[in-house]
């Protein structure tokens, strides 16, 4: 493998057949934009959604267990479209064009006509076109495939032997979007990684490119440090620490990421690689930044998965990629539109099955067994009209459900109880004390123990409600009494998450200052 990989191969790039494939490319764009609008308006909020959505209501430069910018992009959304479910997702509607566009530029110079078709395959593939949901990926997802453009757009001009500004401003592009995707989620380290292996195995002559590039990341990284000295470092703590308790060597997840891997790719283009392999393998070595940006962060996901479990959406800051090396390496055009037909022919079948579900009514799904989650965002409005009443606070004793519940209300609903791991931004938002003597209704979707809600209430009961079939139920406490719930919830939470090192510098912790008036308490 060489790093010699950005000059035009006239063998491939003057096939008689390989002409642009303009018409299909624009249907595709407009049709999979159209099929991911409709989604966006048609599906509830996900809890996930309606977390970011209140993190952006809450606006801030960092979050307990992600870094901001999902929030950024919901928040510059906000005052033109308001907070219909399709405006929060607009961002992520828009995704798959701003990639293309990428993958466009960066590739065009070694060849147009591969770098359409490369556009087209990943436009085609299913994912797509379904997926329509705003998530802490979505950005990472974009500004990973902009540093990936603007990396391959410097090293095509530095192996022109170019030494110019203009040299310069792509390495110093690409770690400006490093950075981005940085403060979009942490597996943008991934990518660093990956540029790493490249600079260091393929393209060591040209290491102040590498070294100017992270120059220009490293104020994201700056940005994410002051905010975790702010706030008890509980994003460090989390990712690192929290989120991993419960890992435990599997092979049942590693067989689990190759199956997904596998589905992501296609069949199609699984049998493309094996039948072109010989190809695959001779364009992998001739473009090793590429070859290195799509394998090396599936390959570090392929070790993670021998102890966690690795989401889908995980790998789609990386995906892109696997489709530009498909389109440079196939060896003609006809092999390219037979590609693009098949992937078209899977992508039919998933929309199909997707309409097929779409006709079907919230009742059919009575006997799922998570039809409670269901009901719980399809008819979140309705559930929290029959529990609100005058003068009490409403809760959920979950982050994901307050977080639904309270973009049904219109207002931001707290997690009363320990809540879980994930999505504790309640912890640095919530003064738990506002509540004192207040009447409180915990909405829960599973029959909850009241015996649980008893030390922290004069009087508690338990209220039972119907909706699409679904049972859940509201706790209600009267007279909350903060200093018990302090005392027994706060300590159990500055306990299991804020136990901190202590020889890490904390510049305030809003949680600790209201637990025990310093920033860092002793669990």
């Amino acid at each position: 493998m060489t790093s010699a990989s950005f000059t035009p191969n006239r063998a491939l790039s003057d096939s008689p057949d390989l002409r642009m494939p303009g018409q299909w490319l624009w249907l595709v764009a407009l049709g999979s934009l159209a099929w991911r609008a409709w989604v966006s308006a048609a599906l509830p909020l996900t809890g996930d959604e309606a977390l970011f959505y209140w993190w952006a209501r809450f606006l801030d430069y960092g979050y307990y267990d992600h870094p901001p910018m999902v929030a950024w992009w919901i928040a510059a959304v906000r005052p033109l479209f308001g907070d219909a479910a399709w405006a929060v997702r607009l961002p992520a509607t828009l995704l798959p064009l701003g990639v293309g566009w990428a993958m466009w530029w960066a590739w065009s110079p070694v060849s147009r006509e591969r770098a359409a078709w490369a556009v087209l395959l990943y436009w085609l593939a299913p994912v797509n076109w379904l997926n329509a949901l705003i998530a802490t990926d979505s950005p990472l997802i974009l500004w990973a495939a902009w540093s990936a453009a603007a990396m391959v757009r410097a090293e095509q001009v530095a192996q022109q032997g170019a030494k110019s500004w203009l040299l310069h401003r792509w390495y110093a592009l690409s770690g400006l979007f490093m950075g981005l995707a940085f403060l979009s989620k942490y597996f943008a380290v991934l990518l660093g990684i990956a540029y790493l292996v490249y600079f260091a195995l393929f393209a060591r002559s040209h290491w102040r490119g590498f070294v100017l590039m992270v120059l220009c990341a490293l104020p994201a990284v700056f940005i994410n440090v002051l905010w975790n000295l702010n706030h008890c470092w509980t994003n460090i703590m989390f990712n690192l620490f929290n989120r991993n308790e419960d890992a435990v060597a599997s092979w049942n997840t590693v067989i689990s990421y190759v199956g997904m891997m596998a589905y992501l790719i296609s069949p199609v283009l699984m049998w493309v690689g094996w039948r072109y392999r010989r190809e695959l393998m001779l364009t992998a070595r001739r473009h090793a930044l590429l070859t290195c940006v799509a394998l090396v962060p599936l390959l570090l996901f392929g070790l993670m998965s021998a102890k966690k479990v690795i989401g889908l959406h995980w790998v789609m800051g990386f995906y892109p990629f696997i489709f530009v090396l498909f389109a440079l390496a196939l060896p003609d055009g006809r092999m390219l539109a037979a590609t693009a037909k098949g992937l078209a022919v899977i992508l039919l079948l998933h929309l199909l099955a997707s309409l097929a579900l779409a006709v079907l009514g919230l009742h059919q799904w009575q006997h799922f067994k998570y039809y409670h989650r269901l009901v719980e965002a399809a008819r979140s409005e309705q559930m929290v009209r029959q529990v609100r009443a005058p003068g009490v606070v409403l809760a959920s004793n979950g982050y994901s459900s307050a977080a639904i519940f309270g973009y049904a209300d219109k207002r931001h609903m707290p997690v009363l109880g320990l809540g879980s791991v994930h999505a504790r931004q309640d912890d640095l938002i919530v003064d738990y004390s506002r509540f004192e003597g207040k009447t409180i209704r915990v909405m829960v979707t599973r029959k909850p123990s009241v015996d649980e809600y008893q030390p922290y209430f004069d009087q508690v009961r338990l209220l039972t409600f119907q909706q699409d079939g679904a049972t859940f139920y509201a706790v209600e406490g009267v007279n909350f009494h903060y200093d018990i719930y302090k005392r027994v919830v706060m300590g159990e939470v500055n306990r299991r998450y804020y136990n901190f090192p202590s020889w890490l510098p904390v510049w305030g912790c809003a949680f600790c200052q209201r637990y025990c008036g310093a920033d860092h308490c002793t669990p």
